[in-house]
């Protein structure tokens, strides 16, 4: 019974094994399939309703869409309750000191996000609090405010604009800011007549490190915003020699950016 059974057992394996030999496509697995077939690829797999939301919200554009509409909103708010002018008649007026002056330079920060223009504020940082707290406070916001606008082009529109970066001009620039972040983003910042919201948003489009960016930020805003920190702070004594000082350190180098653009536009025209 045994060598029967051994018999019979031997000779299902011997059919099995020439039933695969005689038809190799019975035993090809799914991946094998897919390779066989030309253009098959892998099976695609159904995402969830949720998974597929997602995606899109994510998406490098949907990211984008949602920067511009939050730089809408603010511009918006700007206009509407204008809260420079509560900064400038030393909001929050229960405030004080050094806890006056941390406030000012978070709202400083906040509303350079939306576009109102820097002098201004910090105008009004050195009638508030004088020349030495105002400079302080002024830098502090600038710097805040510059991180935030990074921080938002970074992650919301990157990935959405680097594709775009076409052209030598463009890949120029981009190269700079890429590899020479420091010194690019202090230049920028020496210079008078370039938009600050305009420069961290094209940095953070860029590959430009947190720390350079910050640090050129810092000492690069440092000059004009302390000209107009003391302008604001010696405004009521127009005829002292620190207002002029201050008011030659604002005009000189904004009539030597105008002389260079001068000079580059008809460069470009000669060619």
């Amino acid at each position: 019974m045994l060598d029967a059974t051994t018999r019979s057992g031997g000779t299902a394996t011997a059919a099995s094994q020439a039933a695969t030999k005689a038809s190799p496509q019975a035993t090809t697995t799914v991946p094998e399939l897919a390779a066989a077939v030309p253009g098959a690829g892998t099976v695609p797999v159904r995402l969830g309703l949720t998974a597929r939301c997602a995606r899109v919200l994510l998406s490098p554009w949907s990211r984008f869409s949602l920067l511009v509409a939050l730089l809408v909103g603010a511009a918006s708010a700007v206009l509407l309750f204008e809260p420079q002018r509560l900064l400038a008649h030393g909001w929050p007026p229960q405030l004080g000191g050094v806890a006056a002056a941390l406030v000012f330079a978070v709202a400083y920060g906040l509303v350079t996000v939306a576009f109102v223009p820097r002098p201004l504020l910090s105008l009004a940082a050195g009638a508030l609090f004088g020349s030495q707290l105002g400079i302080a406070t002024a830098v502090a916001g600038s710097v805040l405010g510059a991180g935030i606008a990074f921080g938002l082009g970074r992650v919301l529109g990157q990935d959405a604009l680097r594709p775009l970066l076409r052209g030598r001009v463009l890949t120029t620039v981009d190269g700079q800011f890429s590899r020479h972040g420091f010194r690019s983003m202090l230049a920028v910042r020496l210079f008078p007549g370039v938009p600050f919201w305009a420069a961290n948003y094209c940095a953070a489009v860029s590959r430009m490190g947190w720390l350079p960016f910050l640090l050129a930020t810092a000492l690069g805003t440092l000059p004009n915003t302390a000209a107009y920190v003391v302008a604001g702070a010696r405004a009521s004594t127009p005829t002292s020699p620190a207002f002029l000082i201050a008011m030659a350190c604002i005009a000189v180098p904004g009539l030597a950016a105008a002389v260079v653009a001068w000079r580059k536009r008809h460069h470009l025209r000669g060619r």
